[in-house]
């Protein structure tokens, strides 16, 4: 059996960005970026300081990725996170692990007490994954994503203290 693992962001992330800039997998988030988006992004990932973003890996093939970063939300120091699987490896319980994986590496760090993630009040499948990886719903918020673009999202903690790091 295949084990689930993170590897640092690399130029192989690319590839990995276009095959999640689907209508499908960005309904949520605002629909598909531009090329020129979606470059920037790598760019970005590729400098993040203060979190990390990382390939999920199945094996040796890349099936997604997570990450998570430094931010200010509602007047406290946290992280938040993000997190995709591409639709052929959905299903399996692969993002809930990755996310969980994720978190153990930022309660490592030991820099914030918690992980929030802020997906879409209407995107049952990535509530379903914060609930399955530990996550404690604290809520509807209006949450900015893109920016210049309110979402109504729910707002997921995951208290890293509680990890053990």
């Amino acid at each position: 059996m295949d084990t689930l693992q993170l590897a640092s962001w690399s130029e192989a992330g690319l590839e990995i960005l276009h095959r999640q800039n689907t209508p499908g997998m960005t309904e949520h988030v605002g629909g598909p970026e531009t090329e020129q988006a979606v470059v920037d992004r790598q760019s970005r990932y590729l400098r993040l300081e203060g979190g990390e973003m990382l390939i999920v890996r199945l094996g040796g093939e890349a099936i997604g990725s997570v990450g998570y970063w430094e931010r200010e939300w509602e007047g406290e120091d946290v992280y938040e996170t993000g997190y995709a699987i591409l639709p052929e490896f959905a299903g399996h319980g692969y993002a809930a692990a990755a996310l969980r994986l994720a978190a153990e590496r930022a309660a490592a760090r030991g820099a914030r007490r918690f992980l929030h993630a802020f997906p879409h009040v209407d995107h049952a499948t990535s509530n379903a994954v914060c609930r399955r990886a530990g996550f404690e719903l604290i809520g509807p918020v209006a949450f900015e994503y893109p920016a210049g673009t309110w979402l109504q999202s729910n707002d997921w903690r995951l208290d890293l203290s509680a990890l053990g790091a």
